[in-house]
């Protein structure tokens, strides 16, 4: 077949070979592929907002995608099955923005995503408890009124924390207070989790 043809047995071969193919044969090459190299190519894909970290290195208070959402571990047990048992994590954890518990159970060896999580503190301008907008001041001298009250939430209920910040935010607002409020963001998700007052 000559040197050029690409498809070869070994895993991962085939991506070292693909810049000697003709353009028209790499784009056919996924078909060859095992449903393995399909989940490594979709999982780098979204490679931005998570990165690869091994089921038993997780710990609580460690962040974990379950499901494909952002969750951070409240508890970790590990423990060996049948004979040849690998040792498997069992999980448990909270999903960040809603709060739900979810669950995970895989061998401590297996890589699980991680997402990126970051704070920020902005500061706020104006909140409605009617239509539950936030107008929040960025440290540029932006606005940024792209969020919500915590308590307007997309799917199932609000948590307690939600109720008790989006009290302290409105409570400031009504008293004309200055206030700081802490965003949280994962996964393309932003969420006010928190508030900070000037005097400490």
């Amino acid at each position: 077949f000559g040197s050029s043809f690409c498809v070869t047995s070994h895993k991962g071969a085939v991506g070292a070979f693909a810049h000697n193919c003709p353009a028209t044969f790499t784009q056919s090459l996924p078909t060859t592929m095992s449903d393995e190299d399909h989940t490594f190519e979709s999982t780098d894909a979204g490679a931005s907002a998570t990165y690869p970290q091994q089921a038993g290195e997780i710990r609580k208070g460690s962040y974990l995608m379950i499901k494909g959402r952002p969750c951070k571990c409240i508890e970790v047990s590990t423990s060996k099955t049948g004979k040849h048992g690998h040792a498997k994590a069992h999980i448990v954890a909270l999903d960040i923005f809603t709060g739900k518990k979810l669950e995970d159970l895989c061998p401590t060896s297996h890589n699980l995503d991680v997402p990126f999580v970051k704070r920020t503190e902005y500061q706020l301008l104006t909140a409605d408890g009617d239509t539950g907008e936030v107008s929040l001041l960025t440290e540029s001298g932006e606005t940024k009124d792209d969020l919500n009250l915590p308590t307007v939430v997309k799917v199932g209920e609000p948590t307690e924390d939600d109720k008790k910040v989006t009290a302290e935010i409105l409570e400031s607002v009504e008293k004309g207070t200055d206030i700081f409020v802490i965003v949280q963001a994962a996964c393309g998700e932003e969420k006010i989790i928190q508030t900070k007052t000037t005097s400490g």
